[in-house]
């Protein structure tokens, strides 16, 4: 186990800071893949030499050792990160028998500073050397930011046998031993992995230990080595590794798309094989076995959960990505319940109160599906338009009717909220028919369904009476006084609807508002 060593008189002089650093070396006398959590308690010790320290309480000196030490802030070191470098290098090549050499000193250029500057809070260098240097031929040196440096010392065959642009590099080399420099490097641990990389002989064993993130960057580096078994071995383990959580698996996405090695759109297709498929069924079929599946559920709480999830992933999409004829499976689906519902009031003392709750659920949802898509007018049409439904109402038991006005309830709600625009025909439609029925089982409406809110439907009843035109407003809301005066809190209050249209036509009717240029839309917008 080769270590880098404390130099401690340079560390004294503010100038370099060297840690020790483990690295497990190979038969080859070269790393294998030096431990993570070293390389960053390396980087995170250099980060914190840059914070200013506090001075301890200075003593009175002498004179003359004032001066001295005045002299010695002054002296600049011509010693650079470079020559340093290459001195060592030269030192290497003229002893070729001393081979434990492990560490470097790296000082710095330090420029004049003002007399009172202390010398903690000069710049200080970090360098690190992973490697035997008297068994290899070549070295890679990594100049990373704030003066970073790592020293590899490497083989010119396994550089040129695994990197493309380490070939490259080399070739255009002509003396023995070879020193190639990559400058302002920003992910100098991951090049020291990466490079490490190259003497393993199972890599996929090696990257199995990594975290998704860690080998992406792994993979990054390797396509600018042109590293082609690495990124073919970061490719296999993407595929193989689970992806945790959305974020993660928009790095993963992001960074296949953007590999720009030769070949590597070939490669990568199991990996994006995940996320995209090439199945020729289309996606209407699909979503609508998903609608048949749930719909025809005999498992109540199951049901009830897909349908939630379902409605969740289809509000996220926001209609994109969605096949754009999906509204008619929809709608198809829709009638089939709406038949249902109709074939059971027709038995009239024979309905199953039990169906009709769940067919009258699966409309709701399927109520909801569609204003989320913004496509519920057509739904309104229909149901304004079941007369024969609505007639059977009465003679259906209350116990099993109520479940109907849910639906009415949903689209008086989405009327009030804008999530549908019906026409004027339909809304007025809509309510001539479904109004008094409401009414009868509004009472049941708030006993018997836990997630009926009384508030939210009379404000959207009451919206939708004052979209009308005034005469119609009068006439709806003069037939619900007569049932709110009968039936009490059993009957919708529809009171701020009835304010609202009683000062359209008594306080200050329009025709007397027409001489002070408030129009109609803005005195109705205030209100």
């Amino acid at each position: 186990m080769a270590e880098i060593k404390k130099i401690t008189k340079a560390e004294q002089q503010g100038q370099t800071k060297i840690r020790t650093v483990p690295v497990a070396v190979t038969p080859e006398g070269f790393w294998c893949c030096p431990s993570p959590v070293a390389f960053q308690k390396t980087l995170k010790s250099h980060n914190s030499l840059h914070k200013p320290k506090h001075s301890p309480p200075t003593t009175d000196k002498k004179p003359a050792e004032k001066e001295k030490e005045k002299e010695k802030e002054k002296r600049p070191s011509s010693t650079t990160i470079r020559s340093v470098i290459a001195s060592d290098e030269q030192q290497q090549q003229s002893n070729p028998e001393e081979t434990t050499h492990h560490s470097i000193a790296v000082p710095v250029t330090v420029q004049e500073r003002p007399e009172r500057q202390k010398v903690e809070t000069l710049p200080r260098k970090v360098a690190i050397e992973f490697g035997e240097p008297g068994s290899s031929d070549a070295k890679v040196i990594l100049v990373g930011k704030q003066g970073f440096c790592v020293k590899l010392s490497v083989h010119k065959k396994v550089l040129v046998d695994h990197s493309s642009f380490f070939a490259k590099k080399l070739s255009e080399k002509d003396s023995v031993f070879a020193c190639l420099e990559i400058e302002s490097c920003e992910d100098a641990e991951i090049y020291v992995e990466t490079v490490g990389l190259m003497y393993c002989k199972d890599m996929k064993q090696r990257l199995m230990k990594q975290s998704v993130t860690r080998v992406l960057r792994v993979l990054n580096v390797a396509e600018l080595l042109g590293f082609g078994s690495c990124v073919q071995s970061c490719l296999d383990y993407l595929e193989a590794v689970p992806w945790v959580g959305e974020e993660e698996e928009e790095k993963v996405i992001s960074s296949i798309l953007r590999l720009k090695t030769e070949g590597v759109s070939v490669v990568t297709t199991p990996v994006l094989k995940r996320v995209a498929s090439s199945s020729v069924d289309p996606p209407k079929e699909t979503l609508s076995r998903i609608i048949e599946l749930v719909l025809r559920s005999k498992e109540e709480k199951s049901r009830r959960e897909m349908k939630s999830i379902v409605l969740k992933l289809l509000r996220e999409q926001n209609g994109n990505n969605v096949a754009e004829n999906f509204n008619e499976t929809i709608y198809s689906s829709c009638q089939s319940c709406l038949d249902t519902v109709l074939s059971l009031f027709r038995q009239a003392e024979e309905t199953d109160a039990k169906q009709i709750g769940v067919e009258a659920d699966n409309l709701t949802w399927l109520l909801d599906v569609l204003a989320e898509r913004q496509a519920a007018e057509e739904f309104s049409v229909t149901w304004a338009n079941q007369k024969e439904l609505a007639l059977l109402h009465e003679k259906v038991p209350l116990v099993s009717r109520y479940h109907i006005s849910r639906v009415t309830s949903r689209l008086f709600v989405g009327i009030g909220r804008g999530e549908l625009l019906p026409s004027k025909d339909t809304r007025l439609l809509l309510l001539t028919t479904w109004l008094q029925p409401l009414f009868k089982d509004y009472n049941w409406l708030q006993h018997g369904c836990r997630s009926f809110d009384g508030k939210l439907v009379e404000e959207g009843i009451g919206r939708t009476i004052l979209t009308l035109p005034l005469e119609d407003q009068q006439r709806i809301l003069m037939s619900w006084l007569g049932s709110f005066l009968n039936g009490g809190d059993g009957c919708p209050n529809l009171q701020r609807a009835f304010e609202v249209w009683w000062r359209r036509s008594f306080v200050r009717p329009y025709s007397d508002r027409q001489g002070s240029g408030v129009s109609q839309t803005d005195s109705t917008s205030k209100e």
